[in-house]
């Protein structure tokens, strides 16, 4: 699909996605962005990998086990995309493109931010090489994002384009040094296709202690499930190595499907581990429809939230 311009990618996303999603959040902002702040807006139990400081400790000594806080923002809360755009992003099977995919949900989560005056910026790795966007706010700033996104390196060799001495992405890096980016509590919203030397999940936890992620899976339909197109030559993004498969072979596709649900069973469960929320954005899909499922379940998780909130401030009464 020919690479729209920032303004006109903008301007579709308004009149078609950011309508659908006015209805959605309603005013409710808090529903997008969770902070830190002084309104209490749940008390809960302690779980692993919450943060110690938000301990409620007079909850805890009545109820007998550790309680934390949850707090509405109050202030200013801003947001950093961490942008994964290793050579493996630039395939799609269809009309769009990973990097196109992520491009256009960071225009849709940019377009939200806006709205409400908040600044955002990003970190962008091309493998090895990485790049920083300074938070700001404004319409030209999130179309120098968009550019940004979709700017692709000149070279063409993986090797060469900063895929790594491996020849592997490393995300764990990436991970790291947006920690180091992102100094005040903020929306983190990380978009990768997940496609990564081992070992980026600690970085991932340790991002999450801090701020508020939301982990967004960049996916294409055919790394799913493989159609029987023949004998296909295919190149591997990130390594640049060719290799001739026959995907007429059923055998050799029920075992390629397989192999994709075991890796995205995995990923999901490193996800949860981490203490993130998760959304899937594919290339035939909708960004708008995505994040609308994503705020559906994020407002009903306040509700529940709410009500057990109301539940153990009873009990602490009691």
């Amino acid at each position: 699909m020919p690479r729209l311009p920032a303004d006109r990618l903008l301007r579709r996303l308004e009149w078609t996605s950011l309508r659908r999603l006015d209805g959605l959040l309603q005013g409710d902002y808090r529903t997008l962005m969770r902070g830190s702040g002084l309104d209490l807006a749940d008390l809960r139990e302690y779980q692993y990998r919450d943060d110690v400081r938000r301990i409620d400790w007079n909850a805890t000594a009545r109820l007998d086990l550790p309680h934390v806080r949850d707090d509405l923002e109050d202030r200013e809360l801003g947001a950093w995309f961490v942008l994964d755009l290793s050579p493996s992003v630039d395939f799609g099977s269809g009309r769009v493109t990973k990097r196109q995919a992520a491009a256009a949900l960071c225009g849709l989560f940019g377009l939200l931010l806006l709205r409400h005056g908040n600044r955002f910026g990003a970190i962008r790795a091309d493998g090895l090489r990485r790049a920083v966007l300074p938070a700001r706010s404004g319409r030209a700033h999130l179309m120098r994002l968009i550019d940004w996104i979709e700017q692709r390196p000149e070279v063409s060799d993986p090797a060469q384009s900063g895929a790594g001495s491996s020849g592997l992405t490393r995300l764990g890096d990436l991970l790291g040094a947006a920690g180091g980016v992102a100094r005040r509590r903020s929306l983190v919203v990380v978009l990768s296709d997940f496609i990564s030397t081992p070992g980026w999940q600690p970085a991932l936890a340790r991002l999450a202690l801090r701020h508020d992620v939301l982990a967004v899976r960049l996916v294409d339909p055919v790394e799913r499930t493989l159609p029987d197109l023949g004998l296909v030559p295919m190149r591997d993004a990130e390594t640049g190595d060719w290799m001739m498969v026959d995907t007429h072979d059923p055998d050799w596709r029920a075992r390629h499907d397989e192999l994709a649900r075991e890796r995205e069973e995995a990923l999901l469960g490193d996800l949860a581990a981490a203490g993130v929320d998760a959304m899937e954005l594919g290339t035939d899909e909708d960004p708008g429809e995505s994040l609308a499922a994503l705020l559906r379940l994020r407002r009903l998780q306040a509700r529940l939230r709410a009500g057990a909130a109301s539940a153990v401030a009873a009990a602490a009464r009691a």
